[in-house]
């Protein structure tokens, strides 16, 4: 099976685009790096690349941390990652995608 040549958008990602480009996305949204109207819907490789050079930046100036970020873009990230975050468990995502892989107990403990 063959991997698509461009990218579905955002609107279009199963469980709500809780991937890594769709976290790329909401943050360029916040960032101002995209108007909130782009989905990136078409975009080809090397445009989300350069989205993801973009928005890298941007979190740098903030140390990558949302805590350090000015209100008025903490305000933005808040709401635009909140509103990911109740429509993709709508849609029924639960995280565990994410960390379905990590199996913790083999891992000895911190000292041991």
């Amino acid at each position: 099976m063959s991997r698509p040549g461009t990218y579905v958008g955002i609107d279009k990602e199963l469980l709500g685009g809780m991937t890594t480009i769709g976290k790329t996305i909401r943050d360029g949204w916040v960032f101002g790096v995209l108007p909130e109207t782009e989905t990136c819907e078409g975009w080809n490789l090397a445009g989300v690349d350069a989205l993801l050079q973009k928005v890298n930046a941007e979190w740098d100036k903030y140390g990558c941390l949302v805590c350090h970020l000015p209100p008025e873009l903490r305000e933005r990230h808040e709401r635009i990652h909140g509103e990911a975050f109740k429509n993709a468990k709508a849609a029924g995502w639960s995280g565990e995608v994410e960390t379905d892989d990590e199996d913790y107990t083999d891992t000895p403990a911190r000292g041991a």
